[in-house]
């Protein structure tokens, strides 16, 4: 399968055509951004990183019976994905009261959160990713009701696969999020999974192993990917 056109260049991830009409390739780039976009820096190996990572997961989640785009991994940084047509709108799990929760509510970080919290956000970087409701995202046409219900289904189901994947390395997932499209009338988990997209913490320490390490200036940020990748077993050679 070759690269074709490039269809589409996100802040980490560059999206081409190939010559089948119903795939795309993903290549995941060393660029690593934060506050929508503002702050973008390269760091080196994390294109590889999260490629292997995300594919990790991916295949976890068939294992589990949950549909996603991935079709195969094509090299160290780029992989073979279903075309999707995209639902503008995030949806978010959090088990731990973390970021952006925390400055909304005045929580206290690392509250637990039971039952999980689940949230829908509109992928707008230029309005900071608003959050909104299913009411507005029926309205406003970027789903339909029957999708949205699948959308939370799907998402409750790869947080109790996830969950117990990231406990048996002694890890906490604090929270993440996930995105999905269309795929010949199906709803079909998209984008990708990794440390860039959700919050995972030392299950003792609770030292942050994910892309806050960025966000808040901590360093090691490749390092602690690939701490998280040794634990839960993907392979990183």
């Amino acid at each position: 399968m070759q690269k074709q056109k490039l269809l589409y260049k996100g802040k980490a991830k560059s999206v081409y055509e190939t010559e089948d009409n119903d795939l795309l390739i993903l290549h995941f780039r060393d660029d690593t951004s934060a506050l929508d976009g503002k702050r973008i820096e390269q760091l080196a190996r994390k294109g590889v990183v999260n490629n292997r990572f995300n594919a990790f997961i991916m295949q976890k989640l068939a294992d589990a019976g949950i549909e996603t785009h991935f079709e195969k991994q094509l090299s160290e940084d780029e992989v073979l994905v279903k075309r999707l047509d995209m639902i503008p709108v995030e949806c978010v799990v959090r088990n731990f009261a973390a970021g952006s929760l925390v400055r909304r509510l005045g929580l206290e970080e690392g509250q637990a959160l039971t039952p999980p919290t689940y949230e829908l956000f509109y992928k707008d970087d230029a309005l900071g990713d608003p959050m909104v409701n299913e009411s507005l995202s029926i309205s406003l046409g970027w789903a339909t009701e029957a999708q949205l219900t699948r959308m939370e289904e799907l998402t409750h189901q790869v947080n109790e696969v996830l969950k117990a994947l990231f406990e048996a390395g002694d890890l906490i997932l604090v929270d993440f999020k996930l995105e999905f499209g269309v795929f010949h009338d199906r709803i079909v988990l998209g984008d990708e999974f990794s440390p860039d997209g959700c919050r995972i913490w030392d299950k003792t320490t609770k030292k942050k192993l994910d892309k806050d390490r960025f966000r808040q200036s901590l360093g090691d940020v490749i390092e602690a990917y690939e701490e998280v990748a040794s634990r839960i077993g993907v392979p990183l050679s």
